[in-house]
Order: structure tokens, then sequence, then C-alpha cells
């Protein structure tokens, strides 16, 4: 079985390496070694770690797993088509409807040819691809899959909600109160981010990237800086790396104390959401304090970072610190031994450890069920392999686990800063910020990984010879659990789904670009 192989073994043998791709080799493949590498994923050992399109040419991210080792591959469509990979990695399925929404590309014996991102509403057909079309005249309505039974009665939901959520529509087919299956249809808030940022500069393109998901807008920014850093050879100064690891922590810690409060919100115990709320108030007035921005958005940017800490910065983090690590144990308590919650938490939307592995799922999701994979450690970057931390894992897979597993990341990110402001690098004289031009007579390709308090981060950014980008792609970690979603409410009551949406926390934005 190829999928026994060394990832990097059979890339060598079946592929032709690229000049300028970093940090890591890209291979470009022709039909019999994409094919090939198919049947390497059909076993255990490796992960997709994304798929996107370019007029003519399709790229898949992978890693293996056991040893780390990532590699990109290209395969030439000169016909607009390429054998899908949606049969071995069916997280792929999404994307390759995407590439095919954008550019025109035909996944060949694809799971599912239905269109993804592209609601016949764009005015244009394959946007991005070297011949636009004209809008089909008088679409039909998007098709749900069929499921047949007695009994069998669908509940669609969305896409507007009650409160202020982005669109996203929910088709249940369920049998009395049990759900028998739920299907998605999203790209609702599709806002053409990729092909935006073709051309763009990098400062500009930077500024898009930070509004992929304004909740994860420092993981966001940090990926395409540090993609753009990778295509350019550039060394950000030692001070940038830590302030961007605790401008990261700090939205890790508010995302998941909102994330906590809003479960218990919807399991009807509106007390513990008011008491997150709080604490995520005060982490937020922290970061505006220390970075100008309640968001920290447009603070990390290529080449560094927008803004140094001022004077007083490690006084209020520590304070910040001292004041949760005080208030949030007894919230902890409380939901532990809260009957009325555990009953709503424990074994509901349970996700098997195989299917987030199939999936290729981190985050809260994957680690809830198993799967011991953060970006932060593996491939790893700077200053994290000077940190010590843990990464949580369990494996009982169910909305509770899912709470503990933020329970213990935000316990572990409130040590991540008091070790960075220990450790933080001295200010440089004579600099405002830590931060280094970047060369704009460059070009190359670069990609990263970068851990959001979702999971793992996929961007991959191509720069001309003038600084310009001629494309990218940020593969936000929802793409990989919105379809756990699917799974996560099958046998459930509807009246779960709030719990088990709310656990996932995806991204409706993130995924829909």
């Amino acid at each position: 079985m190829y999928g026994e192989e060394p990832l990097f073994g059979l890339l060598n043998r079946i592929g032709t390496p690229v000049e300028g791709h970093r940090p890591w080799p890209r291979y470009r493949l022709g039909r019999d070694g994409w094919l090939r590498l198919i049947e390497g994923l059909a076993g255990n050992g490796w992960s997709l770690l994304g798929l996107w399109g370019e007029p003519k040419t399709v790229h898949a991210a992978l890693r293996e797993d056991f040893s780390g080792d990532v590699a990109v591959v290209s395969l030439d469509c000169p016909q607009g088509r390429f054998p899908s990979l949606s049969a071995v990695r069916p997280a792929a399925n999404r994307l390759e409807r995407a590439a095919h929404d954008l550019y025109g590309l035909v996944a060949e014996r694809t799971t599912d040819p239905r269109p993804w991102l592209d609601h016949d509403a764009w005015g244009v057909r394959r946007p991005l691809s070297e011949q636009p079309a004209a809008p089909v005249p008088n679409p039909g309505p998007y098709t749900f899959l069929p499921v047949e039974g007695d009994g069998l009665h669908q509940i669609p939901v969305g896409p507007v909600h009650a409160g202020i959520i982005e669109p996203g529509h929910f088709r249940f087919t369920a049998n009395g109160e049990t759900v028998v299956r739920l299907e998605e249809r999203l790209g609702y808030v599709h806002r053409g981010v990729e092909g935006l940022m073709q051309g763009r500069p990098v400062a500009q393109a930077a500024m898009l990237a930070a509004r992929i998901s304004g909740d994860a807008t420092v993981a966001h920014s940090l990926a395409f800086a540090r993609a753009v850093e990778a295509a350019l050879g550039v060394e950000v100064p030692a001070r940038a790396v830590w302030l961007r690891a605790l401008m990261a922590e700090l939205e890790r810690i508010a995302n998941h104390l909102g994330d906590i409060g809003a479960i218990c919100n919807d399991a009807a115990f509106a007390f513990m959401l008011a008491q997150t709320s709080q604490l995520r108030e005060r982490v937020l007035r922290t970061a505006d304090a220390c970075f100008g921005h309640r968001l920290m958005m447009d603070r990390v940017i290529p080449g560094g970072v927008a803004t140094d800490l001022p004077e007083r910065g490690a006084g209020l983090l520590l304070e910040l610190v001292a004041e949760l690590r005080k208030r949030f144990p007894p919230l902890v308590a409380i939901y532990d031994g809260k009957a009325s919650l555990q009953d709503r938490t424990v074994t509901t939307g349970f996700v098997s450890a195989e299917l987030v592995t199939r999936f290729g799922a981190g985050g809260h999701v994957g680690r809830a069920s198993g799967r011991d994979q953060d970006a932060r450690r593996s491939p790893g970057y700077a200053p994290y392999d000077a940190l010590n931390f843990e990464v949580p894992v369990l494996t009982e897979g169910d909305v509770n686990a899912r709470v503990w597993v933020r329970i213990r990341e935000v316990e572990q990110s409130l040590s991540l800063i008091e070790q960075i402001v220990a450790r933080l690098p001295a200010i440089s004289r004579g600099l405002d910020h830590p931060s280094v031009p970047l060369d704009s007579g460059r070009g190359g390709e670069g990609m990263a990984l970068v851990e959001s308090f979702r999971g793992e981060i996929l961007t991959w950014v191509r720069l001309d010879g003038e600084g310009a980008v001629t494309r990218c792609h940020p593969r936000d970690p929802s793409w990989f659990q919105w379809p756990l979603l699917e799974a996560a409410i099958g046998g459930n009551i509807v009246a779960d789904f709030p719990l088990c949406n709310k656990s996932f926390n995806c991204s409706y934005a993130g995924h829909d670009l």
C-alpha cells in the first residue's frame, strides 16, 4: 500500500520539485502520479491539509501524521479536469466543489458534484477562471439529498436566524424529534476574498486576510504574514514573534470564554454566559489597552507587528492572568457540578475518532475526539518551540468533551501569557514597533500553518516579482469541521442542535470566503 510509504519517499519518485516554494516543498505531478497519490491517501497515515485551484491547475497540501512532514502537490489540468480526492478524503469534497464554482475545475468521479459557493446570485459563472461564463437562466432550486423512510418529515432552518448571526441553511430530516439526517447549505456570505486579493500589494491583502473571520483575525493575519515571509525568505524581529504569540493567546482565551458561556446558555443556563461574558470583556479591554484594538485587528502584519506593547502592558497582562485564575475556576466547578448541564452535554453530539481523522479535523472538535494535533507543536513555529504547554486531548467526543478542551486550553493560554511576558525580548532602539521592511522586488511561493482557537489555519500565497499577490488561498479550520456537525447531530433530538452547533462554533465567514 502506498499509504504505508513515507510521504516524501513517494513524492520524490512520482513528482518533480518546484523551486521557490517555502518552507515546505511543492511537487508537480502528472495524472498518473496524482492517481497513485490517491491510492496512498486511502491509508490512514496522511492528512489532507487543503485543496485549492487556479486556472488549469489544482493544488493539495498533505501532512504525514507520524513524521509531521508537509508537502504541496500540484496537477496541471489543461482540460480543466482532475481525479477527485473525495472518495478517500471526504473533506476534499466541498473544497473541490468550491474550486469548480470559482475556477471551473471539474473533479472527476467526485462523491458530490453539486455547486457549493455559487448560489446563482453572482451574475457570472466561474468568476476566477480564464473564461468566466454567463449565469444559467432560470436556475432550478438546490437539490438536497433524498432521505426515505416511514414517518420522516423535514424541518428547514435558516439561512436567516434569530439574533445577530451569519446566514446558513440547515435541512433536518427527522422521525418525530430524532434527527435522521442533517444537511447544510452554506456559502451565503461569500465575499470573493481570493479574487479580491489577486493583484493587491501585500499590505492591502493582509488587511483582507485579517477580515476573513473577525473572531480569528489575529490567527488569519499571522498565517498570511508567515506565508508571505516564507515566500520572501524574511526573518522578523524576535520581539515581534513573541508579541504575535501574545496576541494569539489573548484571542484564544477570549473566544473560548465566549464559547463556554454560549454553550451553557443553549442548555438554558444563562448565568454562565453572563459570567464568562464579563471575563471575555476583561480580556478584550486588556487587548485594547495593550495593542490599541479590542480584537487586535491589523496588529499582526507581514514583516512583524504594527504596534509594540506599551510600558504598562506587561503589568496589565499579568493582572489579567491573576484575575482570570481567581474567577475562572469557580465557574468551571459550577459547570462540572450542575446536573442539568451535564444531562444536556454528556453523550450529546458524539463524533468518532475515525471521523475526525478521516476529515483531518483539528481544534476542539478534533482534540475532543482523540486527535492529538496542534500546529503550534507540529509542525510547530516560534516562539512555541521555546515555551512549555500541553495540548489537551480527550476521547469522549461529545459536547461535554468539547467544553473541557476549551477549559483546559484557557488554562494553558494563561500559563503561556505569563511565560511570554517573562521572556519577551527587549525593544530594539530606534523602532516604533518591531518589524522589518519587505523586499518588494522579490517573488516566491510560501505556505503557513497556524493554530487558531478553532484549529489549524492553512494559508498559501504566491507573490510576483513586484511583491504583489498573484494567488492566495486561506483555508479556515471550519472547512473540515462543518461536515462533522452533520454527523454529530444524527440520532440526537432537534432541540439539541443549537447545543451541538455552538459546541463546534464553526465560522460561516471563514468557510464562505
